[in-house]
């Protein structure tokens, strides 16, 4: 794992890299979000990002997760869960996570919403859409997007911002921007068939070999990991 200063150059870096394509394709770079992917990383790995100025981390699994907030509680830092969640840690997610990005079905939207109520919790969400039908993703279908929007619009507690996708895995990042087109036409046609924009501002997608790709199509908040920790085993 590299040490504090190599992290600090990483996240200087990707803000570059961020900078450049958000000129490229006549945006602010002030609208799009890192999200330090900080899985398998220890918390004093993540202290060291915050110690550079990274504030939004990601974490894959909701123990790992509760692990980290716990051990950097003095450091007010914003956790988003971008992996799967199962809706028997519903519960524990809304009350730790300020951003779920990871929102499949109606069940899990108010199972999050119930738990969130519960504990005065307004955690954001964002509903994963799964367009290539890989059977190793999950994510909700293209058609029943539209029905999760409206049954998150009447929730209690959670608060929809937008959609995110996880795209196939591809050795050129021009593979994905197909992709990420499709998601943000989709969060278009939802606009236009009624959903407030504002509940859909978001598009989280990218990642550290297309997020470049991803904020040329409108990506507003990037998910990046190994561009700044390194290259992790993978989690079995």
């Amino acid at each position: 794992m590299p040490p504090g200063a190599d992290i600090a150059s990483n996240l200087e870096d990707v803000g570059r890299r961020l900078r450049a394509a958000a000129a490229r394709s006549g945006r602010n770079p002030d609208d799009i979000l890192i999200v330090a992917v900080s899985k398998t990383v220890s918390a004093d790995v993540v202290r060291a990002a915050a110690a550079a100025g990274q504030r939004n981390f990601g974490e894959n699994r909701v123990q790992e997760g509760l692990d980290k907030i716990g051990a950097t509680g003095s450091l007010q830092l914003e956790w988003h869960l971008i992996g799967h969640l199962q809706s028997n840690k519903a519960k524990k997610a809304a009350s730790a996570f300020a951003w779920i990005h990871s929102i499949d079905s109606i069940e899990l939207l108010r199972k999050v919403d119930s738990a969130a109520a519960e504990t005065g919790a307004r955690p954001r969400v964002l509903i994963q859409v799964d367009l290539a039908h890989e059977s190793t993703k999950f994510g909700a279908d293209e058609a029943t997007v539209g029905d999760i929007a409206k049954a998150a619009m009447d929730a209690k507690a959670v608060e929809l911002r937008g959609l995110m996708i996880v795209p196939p895995i591809a050795d050129d990042p021009e593979e994905s921007r197909p992709w990420f087109r499709r998601l943000r036409d989709l969060r278009d046609a939802l606009v236009s068939g009624g959903t407030p924009a504002a509940n859909l501002a978001q598009l989280s997608m990218g990642m550290s070999h297309d997020f470049e790709v991803a904020i040329g199509e409108g990506a507003t908040i990037v998910r990046v990991g190994t561009s700044i920790f390194g290259r992790r085993a993978p989690v079995a």
